[in-house]
C-alpha cells in the first residue's frame, strides 16, 4: 500500500522540488542565502520536495 500511495504522489514531490529550486535560486542569487541548508539550494529543494512528498503520501492514506 506505501508504495501505491507513494507512486500516486511523485508529482506533488517533483513540482514542489522544481518550484523550490527555482525560488530559492532566485534569492540566493540576489545575496539572501540565510536558510539554506548547508548553504545549499540544491540540497534545501530535494528535502523540501521529499518532505511534500511524504506528507501528501501520509494524508491520502489517512483519507483512504
Amino acid at each position: 500500500m506505501l508504495p501505491e500511495l507513494l507512486h500516486q504522489t511523485a508529482g506533488i514531490g517533483v513540482g514542489t522540488f522544481l518550484g523550490a529550486l527555482i525560488g530559492l535560486s532566485v534569492r540566493a542569487r540576489s545575496g539572501k542565502r540565510g536558510g539554506l541548508v548547508r548553504g545549499s539550494v540544491f540540497l534545501t529543494s530535494v528535502l523540501v520536495g521529499m518532505a511534500a512528498w511524504v506528507a501528501m503520501a501520509l494524508v491520502r492514506a489517512m483519507m483512504g
